[in-house]
């Protein structure tokens, strides 16, 4: 399987029918497969134009994807060469991980206070969660 093919397959589906816009699944689709060590460091990614035909999607959007993911430090590319998972590629995933998943318990605790949760409440609310998904 070439490594155009296994990129498409190793960060999943993206539909516009699933949430959030189409860059956005492709970046937390790369992010998690570096994450998980199912893209290694050093490995060539597509071409915008390949991934963009494996995805259905435009070139614009993974021009986008791959531009967040650039910035982050999980990729990198050389003008002529091709994009590659960064070397630290899956330290920066897991922190732009940790960063999405504060901003998610910042929003949820934002939710639940304005619902009128209390303190005690909302903490409660939270260990819930985590049990039922902490591996």
């Amino acid at each position: 399987m070439s490594p155009e093919n296994s990129t498409a397959l190793l960060i999943g589906p993206i539909s516009p029918s699933a949430p959030g816009p189409l860059y956005q699944q492709i970046v937390d689709g790369v992010r998690r497969a570096v994450s998980e060590a199912r893209l290694q460091p050093g490995i060539a990614l597509p071409s915008f134009r390949v991934l963009a035909a494996e995805l259905m999607v435009s070139l614009i959007t993974v021009k986008r994807a791959y531009e967040d993911l650039e910035r982050e430090g999980i990729i990198f590319r050389r003008q002529g060469l091709g994009t590659f998972v960064a070397d630290q590629g899956d330290a920066a995933s897991r922190e732009a991980k940790i960063k999405t998943a504060r901003a998610h318990f910042e929003k949820g605790t934002r939710e639940a206070a304005e619902a009128g949760l209390s303190g005690p409440e909302i903490e409660t609310l939270a260990l819930t969660a985590i049990r039922t998904q902490a591996p």
